[in-house]
């Protein structure tokens, strides 16, 4: 009678909404109250509010009670925060909007491309769109949600610090989502034992910390070699080649640490361990009996080369240096460049409140006439 019964149909589940932000949220609450860093919160409404708070419950900055603890028993939503929420709001919408999902095209495209199409300059043309994309992408996400944040009342930490102008790798994780390099610093490798217990456990630390790390951003092997990948270079820079770093000029630094990076976005990207064999042949030459296939670069609209222009300009703090060097602190620190600025310095200057205005009024045109493009975040 069991024979002629029906196959089960597997049921189909989803993880829920932000289990990857809040897990860690409670792990860090827990973990500190042991320590007795901070004192358990007895309202529920209050703990409630901690774990839920939508702004960045699906892709961060990954918030510490102790972050927002005195916030959540007095807020004050002042014009100043108010000011301060807007800046970043409409920023991070910028960021997403107007470079993340343009250059989003073009990364889409050449990963698509069958391994018999695929040539060199299209292969760094879109390991470089994606090298923009998914720091604008998420950047973006989380300039929003501090300036959410900053509307309901609340201050997050900071979760981005121009990662791809950083001199080294061991830098670039200072400044590449820092809330989450945090969070495993002080719960998973000091805890560990840090750097404490001799060469071999810190060696043993890293290797788990970025493994971790890896397999955080999901269940694959090309996530967990891509942080692996970071982790080796962070021990290469700890046991020496870090103090050759130091000798030479700040651009090769800047330099190196990009092209390791977009190397190892490569791996994030990439669907399958092959694919990513397959972008690496291309990117650093072929076999020459592979037969030619006359490349195609129609894909490389004019506006993704002026969003890969505008990514490649908005990663290293190129502007607002240039700004403050000619004594213009006032008007660089009253535009996206910092959005840290006052409200009454923004409003001193017409441009920036232009600049601004103009961009959200860019990104509601592009978003009312576009499709659907989620954060990338949103999945891990």
């Amino acid at each position: 009678h069991l024979a002629s019964l029906p196959p089960l149909t597997p049921i189909k589940t989803h993880l829920p909404l932000g289990i990857s932000s809040f897990t860690f949220q409670l792990i860090s609450y827990v973990v500190d109250i042991y320590r007795g860093k901070i004192r358990a919160e007895h309202a529920p409404s209050r703990l409630a509010t901690y774990i839920m708070m939508f702004p960045h419950l699906i892709a961060g900055p990954i918030v510490r009670y102790a972050d927002i603890a005195a916030e959540l028993r007095k807020r004050q939503v002042t014009l100043d925060r108010v000011g301060l929420g807007i800046q970043y709001f409409i920023v991070g919408l910028c960021q997403k909007v107007l470079i993340a999902n343009t250059v989003a095209q073009a990364a889409d495209t050449v990963f698509a491309l069958p391994p018999d199409q695929l040539r060199s300059l299209a292969a760094w043309l879109g390991t470089l769109a994606y090298t923009l994309q998914i720091y604008f992408d998420f950047c973006g996400y989380s300039n929003m949600a501090i300036g959410l944040a900053f509307l309901l009342g609340f201050h997050f930490p900071k979760n981005f610090d121009y990662p791809y102008g950083a001199r080294s790798i061991t830098e670039f994780w200072r400044r590449w989502h820092m809330t989450l390099s945090f969070w495993f610093r002080d719960y998973v490798y000091i805890a560990l034992g840090g750097n404490r217990k001799g060469q071999l456990k810190t060696v043993r630390n890293l290797i788990i910390v970025f493994f971790l790390t890896g397999l955080w951003h999901g269940a694959s092997w090309t996530f967990v070699i891509w942080g692996l990948y970071h982790g080796l270079f962070l021990l290469l820079e700890r046991v020496g080649f870090g103090r050759i770093l130091e000798r030479i000029p700040t651009v090769l630094r800047v330099a190196y640490t990009v092209f390791v990076v977009m190397i190892g976005w490569v791996f994030f990207r990439a669907a399958t361990f092959t694919q990513a064999l397959v972008f690496f042949k291309a990117m650093f030459g072929r076999p020459a009996t592979v037969p030619e296939t006359p490349p195609t670069l129609l894909w490389l609209t004019p506006e993704i080369i002026v969003a890969l222009a505008a990514g490649i300009l908005f990663s290293f703090p190129i502007v607002p240096r240039l700004l403050d060097s000619l004594g213009r602190q006032r008007i660089a620190r009253a535009t996206m460049f910092y959005p840290e600025a006052r409200l009454d310095t923004l409003f001193v200057h017409p441009l920036p409140v232009s600049v601004l205005i103009s961009g959200l009024a860019l990104c509601i045109v592009l978003l009312a006439s576009g499709s659907l493009n989620p954060f990338l975040y949103f999945r891990f």
